[in-house]
């Protein structure tokens, strides 16, 4: 009797300061003007409807977190290469105990115990499944339901949302609520003086990246600790089939050879060529190809929880896909060296609070020595159309038709690779390369010096007031991005875009690794000062083609860093002896 009533007392209490919470009046604590263009409301949301609520709860120690990642990732420094652990990551990455303290009881006031809810490695995020009542409630907001009039796809959002005042220190953020971004994969359908095969020009394999880039005899280990990683949404499931068909096509000494497979909130990987994906397809047969024998692995990431079938069918959310995968990747004590993503947002449907707590689990990553690439977008600098008539991009201010480029999310994160694309022997940029200028994030120390020598060039009052002059500049780097010939759905099949250029150039960081930690060194890691220091010199210059957009010619590729080539594509021999020489 006396054990219970040890126990009873702390919940009693808990009780107790909990119900209190429902006391303070609420604040907003964040809120929109409408919802981004296209999105169009219909009726209130169903009230028995499931959301899985993620609550960021504030990082204090993420400067200390970010000086830690400049320093282990500058060759110039003294603690170059000395990534920080798992665990040491998370120390950095921790709310104030107080915080968690404050977020449970506040849970607990509506019903939510601890049972009933998930925490992230470093308790930095907390994720809750509430119907739509509960969440209205909490949050004295409305939901509603909200449909795209291009693409037909209906999500619950509102566009305020308020916490009583005192959580306010103790939340940053929580989604879904104000975020309507729309994933999508950077797929469109359809240097180094060395000799590359005349075909090349309209038909990109293995063999020709690999004597383009200057890889030809490189061969990787398959049991040094190296590994590489593709990234999966939006339901692209990688056919094994096509794989291995893929592998006698294009790197026969390949074919047997398999990956790892992680699901990610129930992600799946269908193996019924009905459901293969281009886009997954495309990532694993050039990455795994490149690479092999590195073992490799496949993160598939569901793009919804499970929801009540309803007159709404599909509610999905697919723009939160990549906190699941951030939670889970970080929750790893072993994550492979290499990982590339191909999918994206524009930048302003991406609320700014979710877009910075996200940019610092990128962060988080490479404090731990890991690479991370992502492609810039196939937009050019927004939509792919120079004719003014015709252009649609517009910001998102209600009833103001004002053009602007629009950047990409997450390729304009200063923490991680963006990779735009080019085309053709002799290279150029391929006009589809997204680029330009975050609106978000400031242009980080690293790329300083490049960017403004970029804009000095620039004629006075090009492009004035459609970009962000001192933002974060995009790309950082680029890779063939077009022809590539892919096996899909037992086909042979040509696909093109800067999807094509993340798991490419990824490919050949992976083999940088490889050859780094064979010799006894760490991985890169976070690559960006390093590629804006000495190892530029292992790159090609692209100083030819535009990436036309928003009713423009889009900015020219030129000599140095531009916002279409970025520094431009690997020299890997040269970028071999650069980075064996840190």
């Amino acid at each position: 009797m006396r054990l219970v009533s040890l126990f009873s007392l702390p919940f009693a209490v808990a009780l107790v300061n909990a119900a209190s919470y429902k006391g303070f009046q609420h604040k907003v604590k964040e809120s929109i003007n409408a919802p981004p263009r296209g999105w169009v409301r219909h009726g209130p949301a169903p009230s028995g409807h499931i959301l899985e609520l993620k609550i960021a709860l504030p990082q204090p120690h993420f400067p200390i977190l970010e000086q830690h990642l400049w320093e282990v990732s500058d060759p110039k420094h003294e603690r170059y290469g000395d990534h920080l652990s798992k665990a040491e990551t998370e120390a950095l990455m921790a709310p104030h105990p107080e915080t968690i303290d404050a977020v449970s009881e506040w849970l607990a006031s509506h019903g939510i115990e601890e049972e009933h809810l998930y925490r992230s490695s470093a308790q930095d995020w907390v994720t809750i499944r509430v119907p739509v009542s509960l969440a209205e409630e909490m949050l004295d907001t409305k939901y509603h339901v909200y449909t795209h009039s291009e693409t037909g796809e209906s999500i619950v959002r509102t566009i305020s949302y308020s916490l009583p005042e005192i959580m306010h220190e103790h939340v940053e953020l929580i989604q879904p609520t104000t975020m309507f971004a729309e994933p999508v994969s950077g797929m469109i359908t359809g240097p180094a003086g060395n000799q590359v095969d005349a075909s090349c020009n309209t038909t990109v394999t293995i063999s020709c990246l690999r004597q383009l880039y200057n890889a030809v005899g490189y061969n990787t280990s398959a049991t040094n600790g190296n590994q590489i990683a593709v990234t999966a949404y939006l339901e692209q499931y990688a056919n094994n089939k096509d794989l291995q068909q893929f592998f006698k096509l294009e790197n026969p000494t390949a074919y047997g050879s398999n990956y790892t497979f992680v699901s990610v909130n129930g992600g799946l990987n269908n193996q019924t060529y009905a459901a293969a994906g281009v886009e997954a397809n495309l990532d694993t047969q050039f990455a795994y190809g490149l690479t092999y024998p590195t073992p490799a692995t496949f993160y598939s990431t569901a793009g919804s929880p499970p929801y009540i079938p309803d007159m709404l069918t599909p509610l999905i959310q697919t723009n939160l896909t990549a906190t699941f995968w951030l939670d889970y990747i970080s929750s790893q004590e072993i994550v492979p060296q290499t990982i590339s993503t191909s999918y994206g947002d524009d930048e302003q449907t991406v609320p700014l609070s979710y877009a910075i707590r996200a940019c610092s689990g990128f962060a988080a990553l490479g404090v731990r020595g890991v690479s991370v690439m992502f492609s810039s977008g196939d937009g050019g600098v927004g939509d792919g159309d120079s004719d003014p008539a015709t252009q649609q991009c517009y910001t998102n201010t209600p009833g103001v038709n004002e053009t602007a480029f629009i950047p990409i999310f997450p390729a304009a994160c200063p923490y991680v690779t963006s990779v735009g694309g080019t085309v053709n022997v002799p290279e150029t940029a391929v006009f589809f390369s997204g680029g330009g200028f975050s609106n978000y994030f400031p242009r980080p120390d690293y790329q300083y010096t490049a960017v403004s020598k970029y804009l000095e060039g620039l004629a006075p009052g090009t492009y004035e007031g459609l970009y962000n002059a001192f933002g974060r500049g995009i790309p950082d780097v680029a890779a063939q991005a077009y022809e590539f010939l892919i096996v899909y759905q037992g086909r042979q099949g040509y696909v093109g875009g800067t999807s094509c250029a993340s798991p490419t150039f990824a490919s050949f960081v992976s083999m940088l690794n490889d050859a780094r930690i064979s010799a006894g060194k760490s991985s890169l890691g976070f690559l960006n000062p390093w590629l804006y220091g000495a190892g530029y010199a292992g790159l090609n210059d692209i100083t030819e083609g535009n990436n036309p957009g928003c009713g423009t010619e889009g900015f020219n590729a030129t000599i140095g860093w531009d916002p279409v080539t970025g520094l431009g594509t690997p020299n890997f021999e040269k970028l071999l002896a650069l980075a064996l020489a840190e």
